[in-house]
């Protein structure tokens, strides 16, 4: 059981992604943290991805502001967190005319800044992994990282306990929440205030609040590949990416982007697949994935979608494919009029939501600006890790 006598300045429920960014917030202003969870160890959304944090494609204005920080937040922590960054940068690699058009507009926004437009002999020059089709050029990006997700997460928890001090309480789940008080399936929890971090839990806690949000579920599929006998040093995306990441899909030439793969690809647009490829440090490599969007997703991966993936693949990469070692699905929570939000059910508790794929790629920044609010403002100097 949980000691009566525990006090904490902030109890955050859930150990994904968005709880430990808001747990890094919170111990940067000087705050005591636990950290409440129903699982043993991270199992949703945060560990089923690419490990991507993107910048390039993210929604123009707050959303692409908040992915820039939160990158710079990921590279301040890898290193003393014994997290290794894997690759760096991104090629969108652009198979038609239409695609580079897009390009060619991002390239002329503010999001532009530092990306370059690569023509077709200069990226295969840069990239020969790239030996597909014949390209229409490439849009090169400086700024993602990418990290392993699998192993990324845990090692921040931990160092998040060991050096700053939060508290987790694993395998318990929180029943209600009335700060100062927070009862669990272990006792009670004492905390002035409380951030909610559900995940695509929709039903446990303000069920009635995320509801009003017309939140559902997004269930994707990925897989792992054997190691192809190349060595990728950036993550790959292709023309569906440019036709669905909004920083990309809001311009309008974008529109005959669109066109034109309703025509060539319609299997791809109807199944929300998006080509990812990112590389592990075992030389395997990690690609996606699809969307498809229900209350309670089935549970089962469609051999059909799969080989949408791998034909996409196929189409950038050439030669013979390599063999998929895995094959998952992962679940996150979706609104179709936002990317997330957070919510005050209650004097003293947010609830906090991301209501896309960005976890990964806004999170950090997302938490600075929540704790915040909570606790009022600071000076930047106080996010320093010590």
């Amino acid at each position: 059981m949980i000691s009566r006598q525990e006090q904490f300045d902030l109890a955050i429920v859930g150990a994904g992604i968005v709880g430990l960014a808001h747990a890094l917030a919170a111990v940067r202003r000087g705050l005591s943290v636990v950290v409440i969870d129903r699982d043993a160890q991270a199992n949703g959304a945060s560990v089923r991805n690419f490990g991507f944090i993107t910048v390039s494609g993210q929604e123009r204005g707050q959303v692409w502001r908040r992915a820039m920080r939160s990158r710079d937040i990921w590279l301040e922590v890898a290193k003393p967190a014994g997290i290794d960054v894997i690759q760096r940068g991104a090629v969108v690699v652009a198979r038609r005319p239409e695609a580079r058009a897009v390009a060619e507009a991002f390239l002329r926004t503010e999001m532009g800044e530092g990306c370059l437009l690569l023509e077709p002999d200069e990226l295969r020059g840069r990239y020969p992994q790239l030996a597909g089709q014949d390209f229409a050029g490439g849009l090169w990006s400086p700024h993602e990282v990418r990290v392993e997700s699998h192993e990324a997460i845990p090692r921040l928890a931990a160092w998040l306990a060991e050096r700053h001090g939060v508290a987790f309480r694993r395998e318990t789940a929180a029943r209600s929440i009335a700060p100062p008080d927070i009862e669990t399936s272990r006792g009670v929890v004492h905390a002035g205030k409380v951030i909610v971090c559900p995940g695509d839990d929709l039903a446990t806690l303000y069920p009635e609040r995320i509801a009003q949000y017309a939140v559902t579920r997004c269930k994707l599929q990925m897989m792992r590949l054997a190691d192809p006998g190349f060595r990728l040093p950036v993550s790959v995306m292709s023309d569906l990416g440019l036709a669905r990441y909004a920083g990309y899909a809001a311009l309008p030439e974008a529109a005959a982007l669109r066109r034109k793969l309703q025509v060539d690809q319609r299997d791809a647009l109807d199944n929300g697949v998006h080509l990812i490829v990112v590389q592990s440090a075992d030389g395997t490599l990690v690609i996606g994935d699809s969307h498809h969007y229900a209350t309670t997703p089935d549970p089962f991966a469609s051999e059909r979608v799969d080989e949408i993936i791998l034909d996409e693949f196929s189409a950038v990469f050439g030669g013979p494919t390599p063999r998929a070692l895995e094959r998952w699905t992962g679940i996150y929570a979706s609104a179709s009029d936002r990317t997330m939000f957070v919510d005050a059910p209650q004097e003293n508790v947010r609830l906090v939501m991301i209501t896309s794929g960005i976890g990964a790629s806004t999170s950090f920044a997302i938490a600075e600006e929540v704790i915040d609010e909570l606790f009022g403002s600071t000076a930047a100097d106080a996010r320093k890790i010590a």
